[in-house]
């Protein structure tokens, strides 16, 4: 693969769990503790270069209170990848998870949910002491949704914020070369519309 391509990412979760903290911690490295619940729907770009592709990331930071659930869910449809977000001291943005997974699966269309690039943070990582969910009780959760990649992250310090962006990538990767030997037409509607998004 070379080239550019543009990739639609989303992420999704609770309202508090940091989605914009995170969104604003990977595209501009900053950190604002004063940051409000996202009303609605908002989103950032960003560059960046796997291999020999640079990677145009857009991506949308979704409302999670339920009273803009109507105002979220237009904007599943033509996601590449998404990443499912809840906080390590709130086990029930962790219970919610499943709500979510099956939301966008639902909402985007997704006819194969374990041939999509979804990828899970446990964010709030430096809050050591309020902590409510174990790595275990994530890890299995991952695993029992078709063993998606797991990241435990801090906005706040800047930790693996960046690794787990770039797993949304190297996720969509692996999947397309998982079926690399199978016809295009046999390709899940999302990784087929981001290859023909490829561009010289």
């Amino acid at each position: 693969m070379s080239g550019t391509t543009l990739l639609k990412v989303i992420l999704l979760g609770d309202g508090g769990v940091g989605k914009s903290s995170l969104m604003k911690r990977f595209v501009d490295n900053k950190f604002d503790s004063q940051v409000f619940h996202t009303i609605g729907v908002e989103f950032l770009s960003k560059n960046v270069v796997v291999g020999q592709t640079t990677f145009t990331l857009q991506i949308w930071d979704t409302a999670g209170q339920e009273r803009y659930r109507s105002l979220r869910t237009p904007f599943y449809r033509g996601t590449d990848c998404c990443l499912l977000t809840f906080s390590l001291n709130d086990k029930q943005s962790f219970e919610h998870l499943s709500m979510w997974h099956k939301e966008f699966i639902t909402y985007a269309d997704v006819q194969d949910g374990t041939a999509f690039p979804f990828v899970v943070i446990g964010n709030k990582a430096d809050m050591k002491e309020e902590r409510e969910v174990t790595s275990e009780e994530a890890r299995k959760w991952c695993s029992s949704h078709g063993h998606l990649p797991y990241f435990e992250a801090s906005a706040k310090e800047s930790t693996n914020v960046e690794n787990a962006f770039l797993a949304v990538i190297q996720r969509l990767l692996e999947l397309e070369d998982q079926m690399e030997q199978r016809p295009m037409q046999g390709l899940p509607v999302d990784l087929r519309r981001a290859r023909n998004r490829i561009s010289c």
